[in-house]
């Protein structure tokens, strides 16, 4: 199994608690009297991932990782993290009911941790479908299911804890927290709502002895699946590049640049040449709204610019002393 060490967190696998409890509203579902029905329709779409890597010199290769997944499309296509099958020569789908297959990397992204497979089955796979994340509300009962410590299917339901959270992994952080049973080997497997609908991705969760304690992380499915659509068509994901590098605005830089308030994303440095530059940002600028969408905080920047389709053209707003300025900047390509 392949981790993804962090500080104190192991990813998904394994990232150490906060429970936050909602007031229930008339439109919140009850807790349901067994998942049992929803369970039997969706684990024949999860998978279990193995992957084989060298082992140095002369010597066999050895499975050397456990990792889950599930098949979004009847032809065969599996997602799964990225961090689980990172190096390896060969990859194996085990389905449940233990047909094995050969997969081939279809394409990955180290930035949001996930990885599409793609194996060549006889006949049309069993799938899952992807369901609004944006949608999920604190309190949501959710059902996961994965592969902890290469046990095979096994199914665990919690309640979303906690959305949005930044756990440091990556540029891109935007994670769903869940007190459901995340263990190692869960990496890649889905997180559903209940309509059997996946919302998240499990890769990561906290834990200082490596079982659950009931924090765990999903990338939301808002982020993964158009991550997904261009690893299907490209082999890599093609996002939108602004050319700068930013820091947050504290409450003192805010006073000194005369804001109302501390908030945006404070341009550090601009690549000379890059499409900032080009449209005539400046170091020192703070990016208070990028097209259309106000920076409320720094670290939703990255995700907002890398979603947004480069060669495209959009308005930005800076402040710069004292006043606001508008600028016109067309993206360039991430590298």
């Amino acid at each position: 199994m392949t981790d993804r060490p962090f500080a104190r967190f192991v990813a998904a696998p394994v990232l150490a608690g906060l429970l936050l409890l909602v007031a229930p509203s008339a439109s919140a579902r009850s807790a349901p009297d067994s998942f049992a029905d929803m369970a039997e329709r969706l684990l024949p779409a999860t998978v279990n991932i193995a992957k084989r890597g060298d082992t140095g010199g002369a010597a066999p290769q050895v499975e050397n990782s456990l990792g889950s997944g599930f098949i979004i499309d009847a032809g065969g296509y599996v997602i799964t993290s990225n961090h689980v099958i990172e190096g390896a020569k060969d990859i194996t789908v085990r389905t449940q009911d233990t047909t094995e297959y050969k997969a081939r990397l279809v394409g990955r992204d180290s930035k949001t941790d996930l990885a599409l497979l793609k194996v060549d089955a006889p006949k049309p796979l069993p799938y899952v479908v992807w369901g609004n994340s944006d949608k999920a509300r604190i309190g949501d009962w959710v059902l996961a299911i994965g592969n902890p410590f290469g046990l095979g299917g096994t199914v665990t339901a919690g309640i979303i804890s906690a959305r949005e959270r930044d756990i440091n992994v990556g540029p891109y952080d935007d994670f769903i927290q869940t007190d459901a049973p995340i263990n190692r080997g869960d990496s890649g497997g889905p997180m559903f709502d209940m309509d059997g609908k996946v919302i998240g991705i499990v890769t990561a969760t906290i834990s200082p002895s490596g079982g659950s304690i009931g924090i765990g992380f999903a990338l939301p499915s808002s982020l993964a699946r158009g991550i997904i659509a261009q690893l299907r068509q490209y082999g890599h994901p093609r996002r939108g590049w602004l050319g700068v590098r930013v820091q947050s605005v504290t409450p003192e830089l805010a006073a000194g640049f005369k804001m109302p308030k501390p908030t945006g994303a404070l341009i550090a440095t601009v690549t000379a040449g890059g499409p900032a530059d080009k449209a005539g940002i400046k170091q020192g600028d703070v990016l208070i709204r990028f097209n259309g969408q106000e920076i409320a905080e720094t670290r939703h920047l990255p995700r907002i610019i890398a979603e947004t389709p480069f060669d495209t053209s959009v308005p930005v707003i800076v402040w710069r002393e004292g006043k606001q300025l508008s600028f016109q900047v067309k993206l360039g390509e991430l590298d």
